[in-house]
């Protein structure tokens, strides 16, 4: 049975490659850990996707999703989507 984590945290991203890392890492290191992290990139080109990646690749509690740029609205709705 495939475990389904207690809480998701939805992370709209947009051209915020620097200060990304200090985003997830935040989340990463709260003393709660049933949860999952949901990294939706809306469109960025400036290196924020890749971090996204890296992270994801690292972190089974991490999964990303990349769209075409719709706005934070658009990003948040596609997080709830998954």
């Amino acid at each position: 049975m495939l475990h389904k984590p207690k809480l998701s945290i939805i992370v709209p991203v947009y051209k915020v490659e620097s200060y990304l890392s200090q985003c997830i890492e935040s989340i990463l290191g709260q003393t709660f850990t049933d949860f999952e992290l949901l990294l939706i990139d809306d469109g960025s080109f400036d290196g924020s996707e890749i971090i996204c990646d890296n992270y994801a690749a690292k972190n089974p509690n991490i999964k990303v999703y990349h769209k075409k740029n719709g706005g934070v609205t658009s990003a948040r709705k596609e997080g709830v989507r998954h």
